[in-house]
């Protein structure tokens, strides 16, 4: 087996993870000092989200040199320690690699704006008026026009113009780059946003025709030629280096397209993260305001049946990600478990649900001790320009801070903020006040959660334990029922069957502790277990 077939990812937000300096953002120190922490955890891998030179417009996705490292994360000599200390520990090194764009101070860009017959002219998409009506992710249109009045192509914010990969020398500059930082010893990619290297012709238009903006993914987004790029890119790197785990980033991809950017018989992506496993129920509370940022219910029978599409399409002969939260979502126990009432005992269930199923676990920062949302304390704070429209028509309604509250929980902010180590006045992150907000709290954080032999730390330890294992790495896998959730993972002779109870009922399961391999929640009586609300249990069973 390739090493990421059995790899349990542990993602990192480096600015939110741990201050070295005392400036109140993270660094890459912070990271070398916690990796005893993170191998005695029991993840394999560490996924960093960008830490390239970047002006920050969108944190670190908006690259302005691919070959210097932000000198707020620290230096290129602080990165090779990373490297090597983590090597040295076992874990491997996974960098976020963003390939559909640049940033507007990128010098590819600078010299194509500023000389039309520059060779970079062509890395970028220019034209003379705008010639079509899509709309971009970050709102209004794709089009940016300059001060020579000419227009370049955007799908994401205007300060980060996509990369042309029609042109070759675009292919073979972002190949080096791949290259350069493998040579350096780093693992495996991440890489964001591939799903958009190919666009359409630019002639057509997106309905309805009369907006000046509207989002048109079948026109930017899983177009075939994508495949193509993909192939190259990856032939390239694999040619150099076999080992390295590409991942991509194929946020509107089912599994059918999944299994098209996996196909083995051509060099794409080992795995790919897809936004599409959470169908929420449409059942928001306030009729009278927008949908986006309301509170809905997981539709447990629709994410049952994707479940299966995934690990029957992929899981059968390869390895899809199993993930429940990453910075661009709200985290899991405040999304669809309890950060109230049930807030362990959730978190666990939840964990047990996803990673035991056949792929390769990727948990957030934090998640391990049940961080939950952080919530902004104004308006001010949310980047998104549709959360602060959605503020001023909620506010009046709502008010504040329940505005704010609501906000806060369906933005990519509410996965973002520091890391909680203790509960002192900087939650161990730093000595100074960090960049963004924090939760401070008394039992979720690492110091607590670690002394507590109980704690959801100390049963993520033990569920990475059960997961290593060949049942759970190797073993196919059956759905059971929806209520109780219930799947059978089996290998050889072995068969186990992990129970997660979601809803309030009561279930009884014929029981022989001495089968039982997890459980929380669960009362033991007379060879029977009691699973209760978000209960787990994990049993061995005869073939």
């Amino acid at each position: 087996m390739s090493w990421w077939q059995t790899a349990i990812i542990y993602q990192i937000y480096p600015k939110s993870f741990k201050d070295t300096n005392n400036d109140g953002i993270g660094d890459i120190k912070g990271v070398i000092e916690k990796l005893d922490y993170l191998q005695s955890l029991g993840v394999t891998a560490l996924w960093l989200n960008p830490i390239f030179m970047s002006p920050q417009v969108d944190n670190g996705y908006d690259v302005s040199d691919y070959y210097q490292i932000d000198p707020m994360f620290g230096t290129m000599q602080d990165v090779e320690q990373l490297i090597k200390e983590a090597h040295r520990r076992d874990l491997k090194i996974i960098f976020d690699f963003v390939l559909n764009h640049t940033s507007s101070q990128h010098p590819w860009f600078k010299q194509a704006v500023a000389d039309k017959n520059s060779p970079y002219r062509s890395f970028y998409y220019f034209v003379d008026d705008k010639p079509n009506n899509w709309g971009s992710f970050f709102g209004g249109s794709v089009w940016q026009q300059t001060l020579a009045g000419d227009y370049y192509f955007h799908l994401f914010d205007k300060e980060m113009p996509d990369l042309n990969w029609q042109n070759k020398d675009v292919q073979r500059e972002m190949i080096d780059v791949a290259n350069f930082w493998l040579n350096k010893g780093i693992d495996g990619l991440r890489l964001d946003a591939f799903i958009h290297l190919g666009k359409a012709d630019f002639s057509l238009q997106a309905e309805p025709e009369e907006k000046d903006a509207t989002l048109a993914e079948n026109y930017y987004a899983n177009l075939p030629v994508v495949n193509d790029y993909l192939t190259k890119f990856s032939t390239a790197i694999k040619k150099e280096h076999p080992d390295v785990f590409l991942v991509g980033e194929a946020s509107s991809a089912n599994a059918k397209m999944a299994h098209t950017y996996m196909d083995k018989h051509y060099e794409r992506c080992d795995s790919v993260i897809t936004f599409c496993y959470f169908p929420e129920k449409d059942d928001p509370q306030y009729t009278q305001l927008p949908t986006r940022y309301q509170q809905k219910k997981m539709n447990w029978e629709r994410f049952a049946q994707i479940q299966d599409q995934w690990q029957s399409i992929i899981g059968h002969n390869d390895y899809p990600t199993l993930y429940w939260n990453n910075h661009d979502m709200a985290r899991v126990v405040s999304r669809f478990g309890d950060d109230c009432y049930y807030r362990s005992a959730s978190q666990k269930c939840l964990a047990a649900l996803m990673y035991l199923q056949k792929g390769i676990p990727i948990i957030l920062y934090g998640e391990e001790i049940g961080m939950k949302n952080y919530h902004a304390t104004s308006v001010d704070e949310f980047e998104e320009e549709e959360a602060r429209q959605f503020y001023d028509l909620a506010q009046p309604l709502l008010g504040k801070q329940k505005t704010l509250a609501l906000i806060s929980d369906h933005c990519r902010l509410a996965s973002r903020g520091i890391m909680q180590w203790d509960d002192s006045e900087y939650v161990g992150f730093s000595r100074v006040q960090p960049w963004i907000g924090f939760n401070c709290e008394k039992q979720y954080n690492v110091k607590a959660q670690l002394q507590n032999k109980e704690s959801l730390w100390h049963f993520y330890q033990q569920l990475f334990k059960l997961k290593k294992t060949p049942l759970f790495t190797k073993g196919d896998y059956q759905r059971r029922s929806v209520h109780p959730y219930s799947y059978c993972r089996s290998y050889h002779q072995r068969c186990a069957v992990v129970y997660c109870q979601l809803d309030d009922q009561t279930m009884t399961v014929p029981c022989d502790k001495e089968k039982v391999l997890l459980s929380s929640g669960v009362i033991f009586k007379e060879n029977k277990a009691y699973l209760h609300q978000w209960s787990v249990l994990v049993i061995e069973e005869e073939q």
